[in-house]
């Protein structure tokens, strides 16, 4: 049994093995954020598939955080009952489940927000669809409140941990990175209060869930743009959040606006493409004393392998090929270790905008012509 497949657990969490499936903008859910059976079965498939750790769609904890269409809530104890069933639903099937709590910050539009987006500064960058309204010290306190609000619904509706989003140019991300937080109160200027924010919600999603369930983070190492987040700045973070207690440190890099360099890289089409990460998690390794999950282009056992076997990085987090192949993890662990079917090509998202939910439009388009070329169509 190769060190991939091994059994692990993260403050009392049991793992399967090493295998994350990293947080997924879905697109199957009700406007107000409420969860669908849709996602409920794609959450499901994912469990039945072997992942070791399903970690939910980025999830925002107050409306005016929404930053895509479908995308889910948990901002009021309405949806109480829909959770639960999502929840136990997973469990049934075998897996373990986190939700990843985020606020959007200015990097959402008027029509989801409901409102002008809020963001730490009123600036025009790249990454912000419309100019952003600044925060008042109340919104920010308001929004910190809102992340444990949102953290004691997840435990008490069945989830196993929760995980702050602060990559990818959220709003967590937007006050660490100097190009988005132009602030000079505390809450801008140096990395020391960059981070203030970040260390806030993470005391208070502490102080409600409590010291022994798990708290995660996925964390951008670099923001991949003249004048972002660099690595010395997110080492510092790290390097904080270790200190007060995270559990473990998911590691990222880029936003939205970052071009080649961007969250989800095209044409991952050979081992020396994958682990695009790597560099800037081992980094963040070196100073902190948690798990340490990466993502970013795995696709093939033997690079996965390698990743795991010095020990430095915990757990391997995919996305796109859980899109394409939910039952991947399932397939590997029966003795079929050719690489993830995944071509990274990004196709997958258009559909979640455009039909209630993502797929992969490669492989509907393999099956569609499988069946117009079957003697028996419709059989």
């Amino acid at each position: 049994m190769t060190r991939l497949f091994e059994d692990t657990s993260i403050k009392g969490m049991k793992l399967r093995n090493r295998i994350v499936r990293s947080a997924t903008w879905e697109g199957m859910c009700d406007s107000d954020g409420r969860p669908t059976q849709k996602l409920i079965r794609c959450y499901e498939d994912l469990a039945r598939g072997g992942v070791g750790l399903i970690i939910s769609g980025y999830t925002f904890v107050r409306p005016d955080g929404k930053g895509m269409p479908g995308k889910m809530g948990i901002h009021t104890d309405d949806f109480e009952k829909d959770f639960k069933q999502l929840t136990r639903g997973v469990h049934a099937a075998g897996g373990t489940i986190a939700i990843q709590l985020v606020h959007a910050g200015g990097q959402t539009v008027a029509q989801n927000a409901g409102r002008q987006p809020l963001a730490p500064s009123s600036i025009k960058v790249d990454q912000f669809p419309e100019v952003p309204a600044e925060l008042s010290i109340d919104d920010i306190q308001d929004i910190v409140g809102a992340f444990g609000a949102g953290a004691r619904r997840a435990k008490a509706w069945g989830f196993d941990a929760v995980q702050l989003h602060g990559a990818h140019g959220f709003l967590i991300n937007q006050f660490l990175s100097p190009l988005t937080n132009r602030r000079v109160d505390d809450y801008g200027g140096g990395i020391e209060n960059r981070s203030r924010f970040l260390l806030e919600v993470y005391r208070q999603v502490r102080e409600t869930v409590g010291e022994n369930y798990p708290v995660l983070i996925k964390l951008s190492a670099a923001d991949n743009m003249d004048g972002g987040l660099e690595i010395a700045d997110a080492i510092y973070a790290a390097r904080e959040l270790a200190r007060a207690g995270i559990d473990a440190i998911e590691v990222s890099t880029g936003t939205p606006a970052s071009g080649d360099k961007a969250p989800a890289r095209e044409k991952i089409n050979a081992p020396e493409k994958e682990a695009y990460n790597l560099g800037p998690a081992l980094d963040i390794k070196e100073e902190v004393n948690c798990p340490v999950m990466v993502v970013g282009g795995f696709r093939s056992c033997e690079v996965i392998e390698t990743t795991l076997k010095g020990n430095d990085i915990s757990y391997i987090s995919m996305s796109r090929p859980f899109i394409r192949e939910p039952g991947l993890v399932n397939r590997w662990l029966q003795g079929d270790r050719k690489p993830a079917r995944c071509i990274s090509c990004n196709g997958c998202f258009k559909p979640g905008l455009e039909e209630g939910g993502i797929f992969c439009v490669v492989e509907k388009k393999e099956q569609e012509k499988a069946v117009k070329s079957s003697p028996f169509p419709g059989y």
